[in-house]
């Protein structure tokens, strides 16, 4: 069993997604988002940080883990006989490498930063500039997503991957957080994730 600590439109969707798509046995617990409990002792045992997710496999009970990527890796790696990944040490498996990381420490970040901004500052306190300039850079990764998917259906080969579950997250951040549509390529491979079976078995249209 899989327990992964979440709340809704967060990074928990990465592991939860993943686990839908490999068939394994999971459970999700929802967390009080609230500041203080997640600056509380209990929380702050489970993640240092107090953030979300957070996750435990009944396998490895002392094992717990608080990065999403980690944890899509781990699963990959004890649960997935080879699938949803390429061959490691092989092209395919550095690109995938490439987009999965690039997802998160690339692409994620600016769009977390309208996220704090908004939230540490709010009202009359935003600055519109700072905003922005983390909007342009956003813009700068969806290009550069749209430039590659206009010649495949998914970012690594043709073949879906962990790393267009890395990448779908931060994709749902770029609709909710850039005021313009997606361009075409990514709108289409955003609406072809959400189809898939395991992401409607996990989480309908609501991720």
């Amino acid at each position: 069993m899989i327990e992964i600590y979440h709340v809704p439109g967060t990074r928990g969707m990465r592991p939860i997604w993943l686990c839908a798509e490999l068939g394994l046995d999971y459970r999700v617990i929802d967390v009080d988002f609230s500041a203080s409990y997640r600056s509380s002792p209990e929380w702050r045992r489970m993640n240092p940080v107090g953030k979300v997710p957070v996750m435990v496999d009944s396998e490895s009970p002392d094992l717990t883990i608080f990065e999403s990527g980690a944890m899509v890796q781990y699963l990959l790696d004890r649960y997935g006989k080879g699938q949803l990944q390429p061959q490691p040490g092989t092209p395919d498996h550095a690109l995938y490498l490439q987009w999965s990381w690039f997802a998160e420490a690339t692409f994620a970040r600016p769009l977390g930063e309208i996220v704090n901004h908004l939230r540490e500052f709010p009202g009359e306190q935003t600055s519109e500039a700072a905003i922005e300039e983390m909007r342009n850079r956003a813009r700068l990764c969806v290009t550069a997503v749209n430039d590659v998917l206009q010649k495949r259906d998914y970012i690594v080969g043709n073949t879906f991957s962990a790393a267009d579950i890395m990448l779908g997250y931060t994709i749902m951040l770029t609709l909710k957080f850039l005021p313009e549509a997606a361009p075409p390529a990514v709108a289409e491979y955003w609406d072809r994730l959400q189809q898939r079976p395991a992401y409607q078995s996990a989480f309908g249209n609501a991720g």
